[in-house]
């Protein structure tokens, strides 16, 4: 009778110890994606169930405001934790990513690599033909696509933001100079050309509608450009999607390995910028419009494992895979006296500002 109590407690024990495990994995909170139906559905995490700091909210709407933003959101675990709309603006409100939209180019130009359509390792006039630019043949032909997503082609950046042939001019071999460029856009007529597909059409099949990013488009700027336009929580999305390595709900819309390229280091000129990504934590970073190397990391304020979209006045998306957290920003220059194509001091500024909820 004696072995038989004992029996029977061991296994109690035994049990319970296999249900505080179950528990402790069961709490452990599952990456959210919005629906993709067009719904306004979105699930929330309050800062108070988040265990951040109350009082450090109104602080950062404050300076938020006071830097003409139009929209901020931050997402944990893909749920919305802060969504605010400032000056006029609202969650229906389409605003322009600038530069921040490089990323979905980068993006792009993966999908279509990994279906077979194109290699980045291949030259630009393999897809475009020759007399894309009007550098000597030779030195065009050095320029492959991912001299394109890494800024390295060694075209002229001081020409403006004009891609005609007669404008992409050369300086230097591509890969032995990093300059901030808006050649990169080339990468959209080789994805169209590759696919037999109008880049619009192609974008909007393998990316936007595949994560909800209804609505979005984009819209002619001139110069050869064109610039996208979205709501904030579709900016949203693409983060989520960018935080999970490339899948959204189950799906892989791009690959891990690729997105752990576009968000590493691409080249040896600029530590800070992978595939039109810009990288945090790095020991060394390049800014547009400078030959100049600056020591020590991109945003000191920011986690150092952050990698971003940035575009002119200030339109961000903030992916730091260590908190699960991406977060967005878009609207006018935060300091109008001191506008910037991509990085600037608002940065730092808000990061301040931002850790001071959870820190």
């Amino acid at each position: 009778m004696k072995n038989y109590f004992t029996l029977a407690l061991l296994v109690v024990l035994f049990s319970g110890c296999n249900s505080d495990e179950t528990t402790n994995t069961n709490t452990e909170e599952q990456m959210y994606f919005p629906p993709n139906d067009g719904s306004t559905t979105w699930e929330t995490k309050s800062i108070t169930d988040l265990g951040w700091n109350q009082s450090a909210v109104q602080p950062l709407l404050t300076y938020l405001e006071q830097k003409n933003t139009k929209s901020f959101i931050v997402l944990v675990n893909g749920r919305i934790v802060m969504e605010n709309y400032f000056n006029g603006h609202s969650a229906t409100t389409p605003w322009y990513w600038a530069s921040a939209g490089k990323t979905l180019t980068a993006t792009v130009t993966g999908i279509a690599q990994e279906e077979g359509l194109l290699n980045i390792n291949n030259k630009v006039s393999d897809y475009l033909g020759t007399g894309w630019t009007s550098a000597p043949l030779a030195k065009e032909n050095l320029i492959t696509c991912k001299n394109l997503l890494c800024m390295n082609s060694g075209l002229n950046d001081a020409l403006g933001d004009d891609v005609s042939p007669a404008n992409l001019q050369y300086v230097a071999d591509a890969g032995t100079r990093w300059a901030y460029h808006n050649v990169y856009v080339k990468l959209q007529d080789v994805v169209a050309q590759a696919s037999g597909q109008t880049w619009t059409n192609y974008f909007n099949s393998k990316l936007r509608d595949r994560i909800g990013m209804t609505g979005g488009s984009w819209i002619n700027s001139g110069d050869g450009l064109s610039v996208y336009w979205s709501t904030a929580r579709n900016m949203a999305r693409f983060g989520l999607m960018a935080l999970n390595k490339g899948k959204w709900n189950g799906t892989t819309i791009i690959s891990e390995n690729y997105m752990n390229q576009a968000s590493s280091t691409s080249q040896n000129l600029n530590q800070a910028y992978g595939y039109l990504w810009w990288l945090n934590g790095k020991t060394s970073y390049r800014l547009p419009g400078l030959q100049l190397q600056f020591d020590g990391t991109l945003i000191p304020n920011a986690p150092s494992d952050m990698y971003a979209a940035l575009g002119k006045n200030d339109q961000k998306i903030y992916v730091i895979p260590s908190k699960k957290m991406v977060i967005i920003r878009m609207g006018e220059v935060a300091n109008p006296d001191n506008p910037t194509f991509a990085l600037s001091g608002f940065d730092n500024d808000l990061w301040d500002k931002i850790s001071d909820l959870y820190e």
